[in-house]
Order: C-alpha cells, then structure tokens, then sequence
C-alpha cells in the first residue's frame, strides 16, 4: 500500500462533507460567477530599511548601548600641576591615574587617542607646568578580588611629638631630621619602630605624607633628608642617585690610618650565605665603591677621629671600607668583630655620625644642614680629649683656590650640555606647533 502524500490529512471525514479538492473547485467557480464582488485589500508594502551610513551606525549603537558601572564616555582633560613639571607622561600616569596600565597608556599613544595640548604624545614624553592632557574614556576593568588594604597604625601623640621633635630643617619642599642610633629608617623583619612609619607626623600645613629618598643604617645617626612633595621626591631621588648630594659622616676608628688623606676604592658585593645582611669586598663580582677618609685628631695610637664622605652608595659602604683598611669604626662588631671595641668609658654603640648632608634645592639654592651628635658619640669625643671645635673640614669645593685646567674643561662641557638641551627644547616646540608640514 503506498504512503499518502505528505502534508494531506490522515483523520476521518465529517459525514457529507465534499473533498477538500471538489470545496476549492467550487468555490473558484462561485467567485468566476460573481464579477461584482470585492477584490481583497491589497497588502501594504514592506519597507526594506535603508543601508545607514557608518555615523548613523555608532549613533544607534551609542543609543541602544549603555556604559558599563564606573566608565565613562567623556574624554577626560586634566591640567599639569607645579609638582609634576618636568616628569614623564607615563609617570603622571603612575601618579594621578594608577588604575590605568602602561600597556593602556602605550596603545593610546600609538591611536594618536594620548594627546598634549592637541598634540600627540608618547609615554616617554616629559610635560611641563600648565599643559593640558587629553585622556580618552575609561575602559571596563575585569572584575578583581578585592585586596585587603594595609592600614597604618594610628600614632599617638607621644610618636608624633617624637618625631617633630627630630626635625632640625624644614621648608616648602624638605625636611631633614637628626636620626637617633637604633631606629631603623625603614621597616623589615621584626623592625616595628622606624622612621617610615613616623612620616604621618612631619605633614605639618601640606595634606600630603613626606616620602624617604635615601637612608642610614639603624645604628648609624645623623642626618636624613625627607621630601615633603612629589616633585621634590622625584629631584632629591635623582640628586642621590647621581651623586651630586654630598654626605659627611663623622666616625671614630680603630688605631690611626698612616695616610692622613686618602680613598679607598675596593668593590663590595653581598657576602653569601648571610642573606644579604653582610657585605664583604670582592675584587671578581663587587660593584664599584669609593670612599674618602681625613683624619681629623688621633688619640695617640688608640683611635682617631675621622671624616668619611662615600662618593657611591653602597650597603655598609663605609663599615666595610674602614674595616677593610685595618681601621674598623668603633662600636661595629658586625665588621670589626671583637677588635672593633675600646675599652674603659668608651660605649659598645656604633661609632658613625652622619654629620651633614648638602643637596640642590628644588625651588634654586641648597639644603645645607649639620646635625649634633648623639650623647654617647660625644662623651666618647670628650673621653678621648678630641676638640669637638675640629670638625668640620670644609669640602674641596669651599677652599678658596684659582680654577684648574680640569675645572675650565668641567664648566666648558657643562655650559655646551646646557645649549644642546636649550636646542632640543626648540625643537620639540617646533615639533608640536600648529603650522604645516613639509612634505
């Protein structure tokens, strides 16, 4: 038996009920016969949408799409404060916009989307005060499992009149405190109390905390400069790191050195096996490290008074330095080991004092501060009959002499350095202006 075709009815017909192929038929012949009746409505038109144009495409995505919860849509214009004058754009970033990546900033900049007043700009580029920065919107960051903030412990008022009470120098941009031995200047392993954690009490009339730009041994004492900017931290940082502050450091030592004026230059590096807490010189893999010494007084053969001043910046550069020479500083077991302590009234604390410290200021002049020694080094410099009036050696600088043939090469190349970044910065100007190109 063949199948019905598909689409037919398979169930019972009604009872007198015509075929459905005889109904059809029946039905055309009755409107054939019928000329006057009405033809039906004729269906409306469909409209096909017209093709948009690619702007009417993004206004009707802008239209029917939303921004995502913290993003906007507007491009974000921000003016280039005093403090940061001079630096990166990418450290601007670094500093006012931290949620926003180097990887961000870069593809702004190569879509031409990073501008400096109008021009395009690259992350690499310093910006100077007044100038304007186009940032585009703000994009959707991926969800991230919030990190437990690290709250700083409140100071009490007994920690924050400690700390004001070491302050020996204060302006707009700096600060220098008198370090007393055995206070750490940052925190670390078991280290709770530290200089770093005094700041929330030297912000005085700023609403900004002041930030550490170099440091001093815990047992060391003396002078510590704090920037109270972020401008000043970014100068004074470059000033160390370039050498150009200058560090005196008074130290009694072991015996007396037999070259009264001399520089030591060993190269130092990590001792193994001691975690990096020791430092040893190591003449194969040690960095390059130079200090200079003047004997200041000598106690017979027993101890002398010296001045150090480190031209690098070494961990323990001066404690291994002296140690190294036969001359290790009173009071430091840690290089001297038991031959580095005088016996009698003499204390078994480390005998290294930053004296003084002097840096370019970043407002023009210079920080030029001395700090007072420590009651233990003090009664140690009076036991010992040293004149405590014979300290302070003038640097190299401050001898009044005629100029060398070194000097007259050093100012030449100073001032020929100064028109070569004079005629770079024209023709960056020239760079960014409005005029038109050559082609």
């Amino acid at each position: 038996m063949k199948g019905r075709p598909p689409g037919k009815p398979t169930g019972p017909r009604k009872p007198g009920a015509a075929p459905q192929g005889r109904a059809r038929g029946a039905a055309k012949a009755a409107r054939a016969r019928k000329p006057d009746a009405p033809k039906p409505a004729a269906r409306p038109p469909v409209k096909t949408p017209a093709a948009k144009t690619p702007a009417a495409k993004t206004a009707a995505r802008s239209a029917s799409s939303s921004p995502a919860k913290g993003v906007s849509l507007d491009v974000r214009q921000f003016r280039v404060a005093a403090d940061d004058d001079g630096i990166r754009l990418d450290r601007w970033f670094q500093r006012h916009l931290p949620d926003i990546g180097f990887n961000t900033v870069s593809r702004w900049a190569r879509t031409g989307q990073l501008r400096v007043d109008g021009a395009r700009a690259a992350p690499g580029d310093r910006i100077a005060e007044g100038q304007t920065i186009r940032v585009p919107p703000a994009e959707p960051k991926a969800p991230e499992t919030a990190k437990p903030k690290r709250v700083r412990p409140q100071l009490t008022d007994d920690q924050a009149a400690f700390a004001q009470g070491l302050v020996i120098h204060r302006d707009a941009q700096a600060i220098v405190i008198n370090k007393p031995p055995g206070l750490a200047t940052q925190g670390g392993t078991k280290t709770d109390d530290h200089v770093d954690g005094l700041l929330d009490a030297l912000e005085f009339d700023l609403d900004q905390r002041p930030k550490l730009v170099h440091r001093l041994d815990k047992d060391t004492s003396g002078a510590l400069l704090v920037a109270r900017t972020a401008r000043s931290a970014a100068f004074f940082a470059k000033a160390f790191s370039s050498r150009t502050a200058r560090k005196v450091y008074w130290a009694i030592v072991m015996g007396v050195p037999s070259i009264e004026d001399g520089m030591i230059e060993l190269p130092i590096a990590k001792q193994p096996g001691t975690g990096g807490e020791k430092m040893h010189v190591d003449e194969e893999e040690g960095l390059p490290s130079r200090s200079r010494y003047r004997v200041i007084e000598r106690a017979g053969n027993r101890a002398a008074w010296v001045e150090l001043q480190p031209y690098t910046g070494r961990t323990h550069q001066l404690r291994v330095h002296m140690a190294a020479i036969g001359h290790p500083i009173v009071g430091d077991g840690k290089y001297g080991g038991k031959d580095a302590f005088l016996s009698g009234t003499i204390s078994r604390k480390m005998h290294l004092h930053a004296r003084r410290i002097r840096v370019d200021h970043p407002d023009g002049g210079r920080v030029d501060v001395r700090a007072e020694l420590p009651e233990h080094f003090a009664a140690s410099l009076a036991s010992l009959g040293f004149d405590l009036s014979a300290g302070d050696l003038p640097l190299d600088e401050e001898v009044a002499r005629a100029p060398t043939r070194e000097d007259e090469k050093k100012a030449a190349r100073a001032h020929a350095k100064q028109i070569r970044k004079g005629r770079k910065g024209e023709r960056r100007a020239r760079g960014s202006g409005g005029g038109p190109r050559r082609k």
